[in-house]
């Protein structure tokens, strides 16, 4: 097993070293004072231990350090640990590096890691990430720089999960509170908090004692831009450096204009439409079928995202540890959709289609009208995205009858996405079936891969049949970017500022 190879310390900080010392030297020294970036909405929190949604993570990765990371091709390597090794099937001792500093000058310590792990696995917390962490039972002390995970049973996807793990102050966050915290939040990355503009912008500037490569800009301005086409004119005119979330049509715009250049990859997000099974109609599976059979993904795919997507058949993409091949999936048919409305009259109920503008709308309202095209009477309901997180996490009865959304657990293992999604412990998730828990419980408990694998095949084949989520498209992500920046996107949607380069 992966998990199960001792990783020394040296051989970690000299691939880490030599990473940083490559793009150190790719630099320029000034390359550029002020950054901007054009974000969809303003980030539904700063405090890295909260939501885990893009307009956040993009702003709040470079203020904090995580335990580990992913390089740009995938692989996890060191960060604030510099190794580690499995003790044992339910024990990992990672050693910790002793030169990071928070922004207010004190050392990052063997304590803070612990005390972050213990944090964020407090279901007194109320993390919308802790169905990502739920299995840590405690994280210790074990030396001057040396933390002890524990988990509850063998935990296949601890390392793929704790890449996400972000370390916060244990004296400031006790000092000032969780609310405090969020507001000006203080970590040690390679960018120090500068304020933020509530409904408008969020400030960073360079840390100029980061402990690693230091980021090229002296200010980054992380904007709130909902509207695509502002985005788009703000990069064309040159008043924003990077631009997230533009379209097909958007990026042939971007290619032509010769003032600005596309930047794409093909991400782990997987683009799906949530059903909720605990209200009616979508109780009935026959008519969570016929919302699976009046979707064309291959229409909106080929249509809507110009072909940079592809459908998808599963919650997962086939770089995905726990990827069912050859599953089959519930035929596009909107006749045979359109007689299961009829029969059991389920276009008689009103359903609350819930999304947000950081979603590319074109895709909601072709969604809307696929099924209003077979009988379903839909009504989308668009709103702000703390709005729409806030609903998407509360009680199933609460939770809109259909809602769009993107996920990726950044974490290369179907566990990351299935069981938040589904697992009736969490608060993402409508569906309750004792089976599926089961399932999902038995395959994050073992080490086993062919257990694993089998578990996770039952569940694909579930909600390929009874529907409780239509995966829609392996989603890609589309930048807009200024000539002069030389910046690589990766496939878990990073977007750290100290890998970045810009040439004058």
């Amino acid at each position: 097993m992966p998990a199960l190879r001792r990783m020394t310390s040296g051989l970690l900080l000299t691939a880490t070293l030599s990473l940083g010392l490559a793009t150190s030297l790719a630099a320029p020294a000034n390359a550029k004072d002020m950054f901007v970036v054009d974000l969809v909405n303003e980030p539904s929190s700063l405090d890295p231990q909260k939501q885990w949604n893009p307009d956040s993570y993009y702003v709040y990765r470079n203020i904090f350090d995580n335990l580990i990371t992913r390089d740009n091709d995938g692989k996890i390597v060191a960060e604030i640990a510099t190794g580690w090794d499995q003790k044992s099937e339910t024990e990992v001792v990672f050693k910790l590096r002793s030169d990071a500093k928070f922004h207010d000058g004190q050392p990052l310590t063997a304590a803070d890691v612990a005390f972050s792990v213990t944090r964020i696995i407090d279901p007194a917390f109320k993390s919308p990430q802790l169905s990502q962490f739920n299995k840590i039972k405690s994280a210790t002390v074990t030396g001057d720089n040396e933390v002890t995970i524990t988990t509850d049973g063998p935990y296949p996807v601890l390392l793929a999960q704790l890449v996400k793990l972000s370390i916060v102050p244990k004296h400031v966050v006790e000092k000032v509170g969780d609310d405090s915290f969020n507001a000006a939040p203080v970590g040690s990355g390679p960018y120090k908090f500068d304020r933020w503009e509530r409904g408008s912008m969020v400030s960073l500037t360079r840390n100029a004692d980061y402990w690693g490569t230091k980021g090229p800009f002296e200010k980054a301005e992380f904007r709130a831009v909902p509207d695509a086409a502002t985005r788009l004119a703000d990069l064309q005119a040159g008043n924003a450096d990077l631009v997230v979330t533009i379209d097909a049509d958007q990026a042939k715009q971007v290619e032509g204009s010769g003032s600005a250049k596309v930047l794409s990859a093909l991400t782990e997000r997987i683009g799906y439409l949530k059903l909720n099974p605990t209200i009616a109609p979508l109780d009935d599976a026959k008519v969570r079928q016929a919302v699976s059979m009046a979707i064309d993904k291959q229409g909106i795919v080929e249509g809507l995202l110009g072909g940079y997507d592809k459908p998808a058949t599963q919650m997962a993409s086939d770089t995905y540890f726990g990827y069912t091949p050859d599953l089959e999936n519930l035929p596009f048919d909107p006749e045979a959709a359109k007689k299961i409305v009829e029969e059991t009259g389920a276009g008689k109920t009103k359903l609350s289609f819930a999304t947000s503008p950081v979603f590319d709308q074109r895709i909601v309202q072709a969604l809307a009208q696929m099924l209003s095209d077979v009988g379903f009477n839909v009504e989308i309901q668009l709103t702000d995205m703390a709005a729409y997180l806030k609903r998407a996490q509360s009680e199933p009865a609460q939770q809109a009858n259909l809602a769009f959304g993107r996920w990726s657990c950044a974490c290369q293992d179907v566990d990351g996405v299935l069981f938040p999604l589904l697992h009736s412990s969490s608060n993402w998730s409508s569906l309750r079936d004792q089976k599926i828990d089961g399932l999902l419980e038995k395959a994050r408990n073992t080490l086993d891969e062919n257990e694993r694998s089998a578990a996770y095949a039952d569940v694909a084949k579930f909600v390929a049949d009874e529907v409780p989520i239509v995966p829609l498209y392996e989603a890609a992500v589309i930048y807009g970017g200024a000539q002069n920046l030389q910046w690589t996107p990766t496939a878990n949607e990073s977007m750290f500022l100290n890998r970045m380069t810009w040439n004058d």
